[in-house]
């Protein structure tokens, strides 16, 4: 609370005109339970006695403040290639669900079925988070979305990189084995693809607890434009949360 304080433009409750519903401390708190659990805004207004309006408004106000404030605790892609060095990476990459905004058909995830932004998540083995890029449409594929992120370039300077076959084709990973046409994999090859699976098992956990944060989990529903501010601030509270041992 104390950073949301010093960050804010003016003083919260100024002392002067009619004071605010609710104090910075339940605001800021407010803010971080709407991206935690996605909760509707009628929900939360009933938790904290306030209006929906009321609420909307603090969202709207506090949750661009809490991504500027905790944007030193999200990993850039040099701290990122600096934490991989000489140590295999897992990547994976999910969609984070939104509406289906009439004007922007290239949210559209035909994987999914459903439309959102494709996020790809660097983790190591011991399923420590190193880095979670920005949102791209939900339209693109993995292995792109691979290549147009900094996680190329993360995957490189590691000691090594391991990805599902949607990364195939991408020669700095390793991918599952793919099946022959109108064939079948030996059984060796069965069996590498199970070793597989199981080394990426780290990444499949890292994802979930990602997206704990329900506000990458469940639908987005406010207006479009404002979509990218929220994944700043969630993505931040995640890297912030892990670092003090609150996930």
């Amino acid at each position: 609370m104390s950073r949301v304080h010093h960050a804010l433009p003016k003083p919260w409750n100024r002392h002067t005109g009619r004071p605010k519903t609710l104090g910075l401390y339940r605001a800021v708190e407010l803010a971080c339970m709407y991206v935690r659990q996605n909760c509707s805004q009628e929900f939360l207004g009933d938790l904290r006695g306030v209006s929906q309006s009321t609420v909307s408004r603090i969202v709207a106000e506090l949750v661009p403040v809490v991504a500027e404030v905790l944007d030193e605790f999200v990993p850039d892609p040099a701290e990122a290639i600096e934490l991989v060095q000489g140590r295999v990476s897992l990547v994976d990459g999910t969609l984070a669900r939104c509406w289906s905004y009439a004007d922007h058909p290239e949210l559209w995830s035909r994987k999914y079925a459903t439309t959102g932004f494709n996020i790809q998540v660097v983790g190591l083995l011991d399923g420590r988070p190193v880095f979670i890029s920005d949102p791209l449409p939900g339209s693109t594929h993995d292995a792109r979305a691979f290549k147009e992120t900094p996680v190329v370039d993360i995957v490189r300077a590691s000691g090594g990189g391991i990805g599902d076959k949607g990364y195939q084709g991408c020669d700095v990973m390793a991918t599952p084995r793919k099946r022959p046409p109108k064939g079948e994999l030996s059984r060796r090859d069965k069996q590498c693809n199970a070793e597989h699976s199981a080394l990426r098992a780290p990444i499949e956990r890292l994802i979930a607890a990602v997206k704990a944060w329900r506000i990458l989990h469940a639908d987005f529903r406010r207006p479009f434009r404002t979509y990218h501010e929220t994944f700043r601030a969630t993505r931040a509270l995640f890297f912030f949360a892990t670092k003090w041992g609150f996930e």
